[in-house]
């Protein structure tokens, strides 16, 4: 099973007041699990960055063209794609896979406003997975951001000094496989010698059954136990289930 953990950073909140995309970023999961790997795009947005949107994600004011040299580790999206130049790669790598976002109907917005505009088709919404409204369903009236998840779940996020797309996407990674039970949510262990089938471009598995030991395993009650327990059963009557499925 392919999933996408996808987020964005944007100019502010409503695409249809003229805010826009910023950046991309996301990882691939399969069974749940990253592979390593990942999108990321910075998008020219063809307009000026709020103040309030650079307080969040610290990607730059002013179209991003400082009147001096950037800074260690600025962005600087003047010579960033417009978000048509990058919309099929950002497609073909999304595919019809799952996306899995916290708060999806922000971000789905935001896609779905761009690619609209540029003559693209529309992400379904069915394909999101909100994991904001997962962690509002499992954990009723408790915080349920990223950073609160975090901590819920002693998940380290101490680089998370400002929003990122791609470092948001990997963290959100990690809580959506708590969100769903665990590191290892689909585990199943099977006994040596089944035929559970693998390859690259086999992902059928046969579902492996339980079958009769064909040698019982050895009693580890005491003979007094077994005497005493029958004594027990006898004092049910014919009735007793034990006598049916024994």
């Amino acid at each position: 099973m392919r999933e996408i953990v996808l987020d964005t950073e944007t100019t502010g909140f409503d695409p249809h007041r003229g805010d826009r995309l910023v950046e991309i970023g996301a990882i691939e999961l399969l069974n749940h699990m990253p592979t390593g790997r990942t999108y990321h795009q910075y998008i020219f947005p063809e307009r000026d960055m709020p103040d309030g949107a650079f307080g969040v994600h610290g990607i730059g004011p002013d179209l991003l063209v400082p009147p001096r040299p950037p800074k260690a580790g600025e962005v600087i999206l003047k010579d960033k794609p417009l978000f048509k130049a990058i919309a099929k790669d950002f497609l073909d790598f999304v595919g019809n896979s799952k996306l899995v976002i916290h708060n999806a109907a922000f971000d789905m917005k935001f896609l779905n406003a761009e690619l609209k505009t540029h003559g693209f088709p529309s992400l379904p919404w069915e394909q999101a997975i909100d994991t904001l409204a997962i962690a509002r369903k499992k954990f009723p009236g408790s915080p349920a951001t990223l950073d609160a998840l975090c901590r819920r779940f002693s998940i380290d996020n101490s680089s998370r000094t400002l929003h990122g797309a791609l470092l948001d996407s990997e963290i959100l990674a990690e809580v959506y496989l708590e969100l769903i039970g665990g590191r290892q949510p689909d585990l199943v262990l099977a006994p040596v010698g089944s035929s559970v089938k693998s390859s690259e471009n086999d992902s059928a598995e046969e579902t492996w059954r339980p079958i009769r030991r064909p040698v019982p395993l050895h009693a580890c009650i005491t003979d007094e136990e077994a005497a005493a327990h029958t004594a027990f059963v006898d004092k049910l009557g014919d009735g007793a289930l034990w006598k049916k499925f024994n």
